[in-house]
């Protein structure tokens, strides 16, 4: 890491579940990851970790009082102040200030958060065998089309990645530092939608095989494209497994 104390050192998603649904879309995300869970945390015990196999967390589940399943993201520096400043300098609007975060959101409307950074830098590896491996490595944001071009400029500049072009012109994305497990990718709606939302991407060596192996894990097949297709897993929550390959 730089001396830059705001710079994106690691970045955490988390499934945000109600009450009524967390068991289950915990369960289900444990067994697509491979991973164990650490214990309950916080005064509600509303956090817990997705521990991997190998390398370090980057997914957690938070219990929300109600409401629909949705994700946001933890961005980690070495001064999270630093960070939440310069991401309201950028157009970001902060919603809280707790001990040790900054919950924002981004001109768009998608909440993030500002967190300390404790030395991860481990990028998990795929789950199962070459040629039929898999692994959660994305975070599409889905942005209206009225604010997609702010949003682009909003996350390509505070977190300092190199902007991309997909081969589909609705979409952007960001190359993750090497380090970094996770990359973001920036998706334009045709549809109305009121604020920008997010959704997890796997990707699969072999499509087919990996959506047989959620379906019997418990998700809802919606529909296949050229590209991905897109399932709800048991909480309710829309995911794409694409065909992005897992193995390198």
């Amino acid at each position: 890491m730089s001396s830059d104390a705001t710079e994106i050192a690691w970045t955490t998603v988390f499934l945000d579940f109600p009450v009524s649904q967390v068991a289950a879309g915990t369960a289900f995300w444990v067994s697509v990851t491979g991973g164990a869970l650490s214990d309950r945390r916080g005064d509600r015990h509303q956090f817990v970790t997705v521990l991997p196999s190998d390398g370090d967390a980057y997914l957690r589940v938070q219990t929300v009082p109600s409401g629909p399943p949705g994700t946001h993201l933890d961005l980690h520096s070495g001064d999270q102040w630093a960070l939440a400043r310069r991401a309201e300098q950028l157009g970001a609007t902060v919603v809280s200030h707790q001990d040790d975060l900054v919950v924002l959101r981004s001109p768009g409307g998608y909440v993030f958060c500002a967190v300390g950074w404790d030395g991860e830098r481990r990028r998990p590896g795929p789950l199962g065998r070459p040629g039929a491996a898999s692994t959660l490595d994305q975070l599409c944001l889905d942005i209206p089309a009225d604010s997609y071009d702010e949003e682009v400029q909003f996350w390509s500049t505070l977190t300092g990645w190199e902007l991309g072009r997909g081969d589909l012109a609705e979409f952007r994305w960001l190359r993750r530092p090497r380090r970094q497990a996770l990359r973001l990718l920036l998706q334009r709606l045709d549809s109305p939608a009121a604020s920008v939302t997010g959704h997890l991407d796997l990707a699969a060596d072999d499509v087919d095989h990996e959506v047989a192996r959620h379906v019997a894990l418990g998700a809802d097949l919606e529909r296949r494209l050229a590209h991905w297709t897109t399932l709800v897993d048991p909480a309710g929550l829309p995911y794409c497994i694409t065909h992005r390959r897992a193995s390198g």
